[in-house]
């Protein structure tokens, strides 16, 4: 390994060694200043700094030494003390900073940044020499015996902070996406094992019954004339069909042992890699407790944060999005809900307030809960906060229950405070709570007792790799729709339709819903008319949709698979999942649908659900064949075209689409360039060549952007060049329609 190598390695463990001791540092400074009897927490601060002490002489950092020295010799003269010392409890804390800031540091800069800073340092390690003003706890001198000498670490004192001996592998997060991905698609493949046991069952069936066919047979023979040759091959006939049911279910056994066997294979093994993305919810709240300290101060409140559920594992992707939102409910929590010191003496509370936060895992979601034992919410503050804003009028403002009322404070804006500070005020903290976890696709609750405290909780899913969903047919398509969004799900009959200014609608409970027909909306055709409707209702309270789709198909968990990012977002859809059999299908995204919903409500493009459209003349669909070494783009075209009447067919790859375009009759050929054993440009040439095909429209659409790829596409003899950024807009419909015109009737 190089001398460069090795400089990086170490510089990337004392990195590490860093963010580790901090945090043991930042969790013993403040469990001192609570309690400053808690004298066990002063032998692993000590550990902690001289730990640091040691990787920062290794890597030839003087500044952290200095720091970390300077913290060392503070614990050790606060622990021998015997009449026991001042806290200086801010100003250590003032070195857990400096370190941090040691840590962005690379190695060419550990020396100019020690002489840059030797003022500060100078002062911290001064400071560190005095009762910083306001600090007023002392420290107990630790415990003694009966000599009056002091006592050992306790055996599980020394213990606690050894480190695991576990050998640890760093793997990024894209390569452990992918194994995720390869274990779902494991999972998967598992399921369709119980297809095939399934068939195989109906086979040893018929086996079963050809065999008592044959027997029966035998039976007949002597009412027959004698054929003795007829009776040899009937038995001999009857003998072989014997056997293959005897071997047919032998094989069956050992087909349905292995079944059993890769099922619980498929399923480790996903759970292996689904456990390996999970972190400890501890991973998100590390530097919290003194956040919370410290912006207590600043607005003249003492708060100590309790946090509960640690260890309780965490998806790696759900817990980078909770950081965000546990922020925002922290600054509410302590500039809105949190009352003074002198406040909470008033109303018989102990002057320091306590804010907890707990993670816990119930009925396969994830709850976190936020609360505090502050002022509470005052409800007629918020009731006439909505009527001032003009966001309801003061009768119905009256008629509104708690919970009602409560649901104003996550609307962009809306706050109680009547001034901006740098911490709240503007109404923007809680519109992000609730954005987050909508995007996760989970739900938060809010509860209050004006005078007693707030509660906030998050429930959001396990993971976001499974999703559990409704299985629905759209267009002779399927598609899911995530469980999480779906407000009901009902078959409805057609004579229950309501229709009132040219919309139609339904009554669900007290409230009347919207019907669009998802066909329409996705640009799948038209829905096909039918007696009874099934209706997927989507949205919340402030306005909800009942999508029309062809028939449900069911619930199931699907492994979730992202699309390829080069397509960019992609409309209406999330994400892509594989079914049982193997074949994909795309998860809707729920909240793009609704805004696309509101657009042809507003521009009153909606046409009538459940309208006869039988009578319409058929239509002659033009073919086309679509080349791509991609499913997702594949798919995304097939499913483009096929909206707009075309028949599509689809090849993997160059030679796959050569020999489609020999053996079939398509109108257009629609081609990617990158592709295995045979390219797009060599694809087209082929055709140009043949001289019963050069004369076929050939389209190709590529990454490549750039002018000499263009030129040598249509070099080649392609009619058509365009980027895969047309699937976002019509350009791609419209070159079809240039090339082989509309489907005709």
């Amino acid at each position: 390994m190089s001398d460069a190598m090795q400089d990086l390695s170490m510089t990337e463990l004392f990195r590490n060694e860093i963010e580790s001791q901090s945090t043991l540092l930042t969790k013993g400074l403040l469990a001192l200043e609570r309690n400053p009897s808690a004298t066990t927490e002063l032998s692993g601060l000590m550990r902690a700094a001289h730990s640091l002490k040691g990787a920062a002489r290794i890597v030839g950092c003087e500044a952290a030494v200095r720091i970390a020295h300077a913290m060392e010799d503070c614990f050790v003269a606060i622990q021998r003390k015997p009449q026991g010392v001042d806290t200086p409890v801010d100003a250590l804390l003032v070195g857990v900073d400096l370190l941090a800031r040691v840590k962005q540091l690379t190695p060419g800069e550990f020396t100019a940044w020690n002489e840059a800073h030797q003022t500060e340092i100078a002062a911290f390690i001064a400071s560190l020499a005095q009762n910083p003003e306001g600090s007023s706890r002392p420290f107990p001198r630790r415990p003694t015996d009966s000599k009056g000498t002091d006592q050992p670490a306790s055996q599980d004192e020394t213990q606690s902070k050894v480190a695991s001996t576990d050998r640890v592998l760093r793997v990024t997060a894209e390569n452990l996406s992918r194994l995720l991905g390869l274990g779902g698609e494991t999972l998967v493949a598992s399921r369709w094992l119980d297809t095939f046991v399934a068939d195989m069952t109906r086979m040893r069936r018929l086996q079963r019954e050809a065999t008592a066919g044959a027997e029966e047979l035998q039976k007949c023979l002597p009412l027959l004339p004698q054929n003795g040759r007829a009776t040899a091959r009937l038995a001999e006939l009857a003998s072989r069909l014997s056997r293959c049911d005897v071997a047919l279910r032998e094989r069956d056994e050992q087909l349905d042992a292995f079944n059993r066997r890769f099922a619980s294979f498929s399923t480790r093994l996903y759970q292996e890699v689904l456990d390996c993305r999970m972190r400890p919810f501890s991973d998100a709240v590390e530097g919290l407790p003194r956040f919370v300290r410290d912006l207590g101060r600043t607005l003249g409140k003492i708060v100590k944060l309790e946090v509960q559920g640690e260890d309780t594992t965490v998806d790696r992707d759900i817990l980078e999005r909770l950081k965000a939102p546990i922020d925002h409910l922290l600054r509410n929590a302590l500039d809105h809900g949190v009352e003074t010191p002198d406040e909470r003496k008033r109303r018989g509370k102990p002057s320091e307030a306590t804010i907890r936060l707990a993670a816990a895992h119930c009925a396969g979601k994830l709850l976190i809960t936020l609360a505090d034992d502050g002022n509470g919410i005052d409800l007629a503050a918020v009731r006439e906060t909505a009527t001032t804003r003009k966001l309801t009028t003061p009768d119905t403002a009256k008629k509104m229950s708690e919970g009602e009322l409560l649901e104003f404070l996550f609307l962009p804006g809306f706050t109680l405070k009547h001034s901006v500070t740098e911490i709240s005020g503007r109404g923007v903290g809680l519109d992000v709570v609730q954005t987050m976890v909508k995007e996760v696709g989970g739900t938060v609750r809010v509860s209050s007792k004006y005078g007693q405290g707030t509660r906030f909780q998050l429930e959001l899913p396990l993971t976001l790799s499974m999703v559990g969903t409704l299985l629905v047919e759209i267009g002779a398509e399927p598609y899911a729709f995530p469980l999480a969004r779906i407000e009901n799900a009902l078959k409805l009959p057609a004579e229950q339709i309501q229709s009132s200014e040219g919309r139609q609608h339904f009554a669900l409970g007290t409230q009347q819903v919207g019907l669009v027909a998802a066909s329409e909306v996705l640009q799948l055709g038209s829905l096909p008319s039918s007696t009874e409707l099934s209706i997927v209702v989507l949205g919340d309270k402030n306005g909800r949709y009942g999508v029309v789709v062809d028939r449900f198909l069911g619930e199931q968990q699907l492994v979730v698979r992202p699309l390829d990012p080069r397509l960019g977002k992609v409309k209406n859809i999330s994400a892509a999942a594989l079914l049982a059999d193997g074949s994909p299908l795309l998860i809707v995204d729920v909240d793009d649908l609704i805004r696309e919903i509101d657009k042809f409500v507003a521009g009153g493009r909606l046409s009538l659900v459940g309208r006869d459209e039988t009578s319409a003349p058929a239509k002659q669909r033009k073919r086309v064949l679509v080349v791509d070494d991609s499913l997702t783009v594949r798919e995304l075209e097939r499913k483009l075209l096929d909206a707009r009447g075309y028949a599509v067919d689809v090849a993997i790859d160059g030679m796959d689409g050569w020999n489609a375009v020999r053996t079939g009759q398509y109108d257009l050929v629609v081609t990617d360039i990158d592709m295995p054993r045979l390219d797009g440009i060599e694809l087209v040439k082929l055709i140009r060549k043949d001289g019963r095909l050069k004369a076929l429209p050939v389209m190709i659409v590529s990454y490549k952007d750039r002018e000499e790829d263009r030129q040598r596409g249509l070099e080649a003899g392609a009619d058509y060049y365009l980027t895969k950024g047309s699937f976002h807009d019509e350009t791609l419909i419209r070159a079809v329609v240039d090339l082989i015109g509309e489907t005709t009737a």
